[in-house]
């Protein structure tokens, strides 16, 4: 009985082992065919597969970022990483290292320490320029590989840098006019593709044409509005100020009212944008566009401007000044009330020249809510003003139902609202325009690009904006101010207010003093804003100390810059 049991075992395992054979000689005879199929039948598909594989874009460079009168202000600069590849070996690193020590600069010993240390393709040295490149190749080295590759560089360093901005290749992050000119500045006609080795050579076939293939190509240049002689001024008086009274920031803001364009734009806390990577976060953001604080006296002229427009008020009315009023609990106040306690009815010259928190809050309220509500949104309040830079905020501006009195009243004297600096220069254009508000804009645009880009709104009537110019030039002339220029006719206002807490409800007791205005007031050609953060020695701070001294100094020199004729008849 065994015996039987033990042949039947024997056959059954005969059987599998049977059974194996064929499935294996199966499999077998499918892959054969697979690969005969893939070698002869279908080589073609796997050949094209392989060769998409080795595909690359040819090199391609920024193109430059140039001021209005052609000055490079960012550019591409070509290094090159230097690596040798273990698989292609014919010298010692020994050997290597006297060869390359003279041209990278380095000591043979850390030549050799770093070869012996690495793996296949190890790295010597990285941005090595195109002249010692250049000498590297003549030695003819098999093992050494290049790895060609492009730097940005900013040749004025901190010049303009909030307005330029940044790029970063290799996150391909970036800021500015490097951010929002970017599919211009990587535009190029014909992207080439060529077929590249492992060690990054080109790969010459039929249909390669060896001058594309090696020439970088380049993407289109990005002309600015801004005036680099403008900037420059901009950015040193504001820097002599910051400097003299210890302030946290600054900004100095120069426009042409007529077009929007930009000519200058100082910003401070600033940074050089070659060296972007070891600067802080607080530096490297344009807060003049990012954050909000109420703009004080300077929002007088957009109020008058409201009563203006809605009929409340014409250029010769009077008004009540008490010098306090009171509102509910809120206590309004003139900054010089111990001095002119009760001016009593007063033009709308006086409002300006004096500044009156009053009589600006009585003509706010001689309007409904959704009169000045209204007036203030169409002058650009509330909303971003389309400037072509990134990080723009469009304030804090309530809408006219949840006005009270105290609101509305406030509102009349800048207090109701918080603005960005871009918005105050935008708005008070619109009155250097007779009434036309534009997107303020730095990069110079084509007509047609013009059209797309930037928007030009009737905010208020032309009467209306040619009124409030004659008021607050008239303002300025019959003050003492440093906005009150010899040789040119100024219209603008001048503002101090506190500083909002961070995180808390309530005032600081620092400050923001600030000034606008436009020349010459017949025909303006020039918009400057001024806006100086906590400064903290050297005197009192008013919008007149502090930003108007910045005012007449970048007055003064931009207008001789651009070559604008006085408007007043000067004896010299």
């Amino acid at each position: 009985m065994k015996e039987i049991n033990s042949k039947d075992r024997l056959k059954d395992i005969e059987k599998r082992i049977k059974i194996a054979q064929i499935f294996l000689f199966a499999v077998f005879i499918i892959i054969t065919f697979y690969l005969v199929m893939l070698q002869i039948f279908d080589f073609r598909h796997y050949r094209a597969k392989a060769q998409n594989q080795r595909l690359t874009k040819s090199f391609i460079m920024r193109g430059q970022i140039v001021d209005r009168n052609g000055i490079r202000l960012a550019t591409d600069q070509t290094s090159y990483n230097v690596s040798v590849h273990r698989g292609y070996f014919d010298h010692t690193p020994e050997e290597l290292a006297e060869k390359l020590a003279p041209l990278l600069q380095m000591k043979e010993s850390d030549i050799i320490n770093t070869i012996n240390k690495g793996s296949i393709v190890i790295l010597l040295k990285k941005d090595v320029d195109r002249n010692t490149v250049a000498e590297i190749k003549k030695l003819g080295l098999r093992e050494v590989c290049l790895d060609k590759k492009t730097e940005r560089v900013y040749p004025q360093d901190e010049l303009a840098a909030h307005i330029i901005g940044y790029y970063n290749p290799d996150a391909e992050t970036a800021s500015g006019v490097e951010l929002t000119a970017k599919n211009k500045l990587e535009k190029v006609e014909n992207k080439v593709v060529v077929q590249k080795t492992p060690r990054g050579d080109i790969i010459y076939d039929a249909q390669t044409d060896p001058l594309l293939a090696t020439t970088p190509q380049i993407g289109e240049t990005v002309t600015l509005t801004i005036d680099s002689a403008v900037q420059h001024v901009c950015e040193r008086e504001l820097m002599n100020m910051i400097n003299e009274k210890k302030a946290s920031r600054g900004a100095v803001i120069v426009t042409n009212p007529r077009n929007g364009e930009i000519l200058g734009y100082a910003v401070y806390p600033r940074y050089n944008p070659n060296n972007y990577k070891k600067t802080s976060a607080i530096n490297l953001k344009n807060w003049t566009l990012s954050d909000v604080y109420p703009p004080g006296s300077t929002f007088k002229a957009l109020t008058v401007a409201a009563g203006l427009e809605t009929g409340k008020i014409k250029p010769t009315s009077r008004v009540l000044d008490t010098g306090k009023m009171k509102l509910g609990n809120w206590t309004i106040q003139n900054y010089d009330y111990h001095k002119h306690p009760n001016p009593g009815m007063i033009n709308l010259v006086y409002l300006l020249e004096h500044s009156s928190n009053v009589g600006s809050a009585n003509v706010a309220m001689m309007m409904t809510p959704q009169e000045f509500y209204t007036v203030l949104s169409n002058l650009g309040i509330g909303k971003k003003s389309g400037v072509d830079l990134n990080g723009e905020s469009s304030g804090i501006f309530p809408k006219a139902f949840t006005w009270d009195k105290s609101r509305q009243a406030t509102m009349g004297y800048g207090y109701g609202a918080s603005v960005t600096a871009m918005q105050m220069v935008a708005a008070v254009g619109a009155l250097a325009n007779d009434g036309v508000r534009i997107t303020p804009h730095v990069i110079k645009y084509s007509p047609e690009e013009a059209e797309e880009k930037i928007e030009k709104v009737q905010a208020i009537s032309p009467e209306t904006a040619r009124a409030v110019t004659q008021l607050l030039a008239k303002s300025v002339s019959n003050s003492k101010s440093h906005i009150n220029l010899e040789k040119y006719t100024v219209a603008g206002k001048t503002g101090t207010s506190r500083k909002p807490k961070e995180g808390k409800k309530g005032f600081s007791e620092e400050l923001y003093a600030s000034v606008v205005g436009y020349l010459p007031a017949n025909n303006p050609q020039l918009l400057i804003y001024v806006v100086i953060d906590s400064a903290s020695t050297g005197g009192p701070v008013w919008g007149n100390t502090v930003a108007a001294p910045v005012f007449k100094e970048v007055a003064n020199q931009c207008a001789r810059i651009l070559n604008i004729p006085p408007d007043k008849n000067v004896v010299e």
